[in-house]
């Protein structure tokens, strides 16, 4: 698949500012059970201690803690939908970019700052300050151009490689379910 030029990938900017503020949807649910493997879920578990059950959270580990175990600020990575959409293409690849929720939602920093809460489902998660940008692998598979585009000044304004959260209420989703800012 071709990647998109910096230029097709700033046509899209407006489309993904008009995603909805305060009730959106659960686009995608992505359960990684192992390093590169992705499992495409109706409907998933959050747990507190687990993060999403059977997600390979835990054992990853994380570079941002002193001990090298999972950063509690990390559990979930969360994507905005439209944003998946312009730098993935197909449906079928917006889950390389490795999150777990994908979401028709407003991510940006100013719409969901630290400690806002979502509730999805059975379920409530909040936004960390835990920023969450673009890697290696990232731009291997949507290229070099969507990586500075996520980690640009604006992409991460708009939180466009997404946000990191944790479960603050365990519950249930499901792909479908509306995701709604608590006040």
């Amino acid at each position: 698949m071709q990647h998109l030029t910096t230029a097709d990938l700033e046509e899209g900017i407006d489309h993904i500012c008009r995603s909805p503020a305060d009730h959106g949807r659960v686009e995608l649910i992505v359960r990684r059970p192992a390093v590169d493997k992705r499992e495409v879920l109706e409907e998933a578990t959050l747990d507190s201690v687990e993060g999403l059950v059977g997600d390979t959270w835990r054992m990853r580990g994380s570079s941002r803690t002193e001990d090298g175990s999972s950063h509690p600020d990390m559990q979930l990575n969360v994507m905005n939908a439209r944003a998946a959409a312009l730098v993935a293409g197909r449906p079928d690849r917006w889950q390389l970019a490795g999150d777990q929720l994908y979401v028709d939602l407003d991510l940006s920093e100013a719409n969901l700052p630290p400690g806002t809460r979502l509730e999805l489902g059975s379920a409530v998660i909040e936004i960390t300050a835990q920023p969450h940008l673009g890697c290696k692998k990232f731009s291997a598979r949507f290229g070099n151009d969507a990586l500075r585009f996520v980690n640009s000044p604006i992409g991460r304004k708009l939180r466009l490689r997404g946000a990191n959260a944790k479960v603050a209420v365990p519950g249930h989703i499901r792909v479908g379910d509306t995701v709604r800012k608590l006040p």
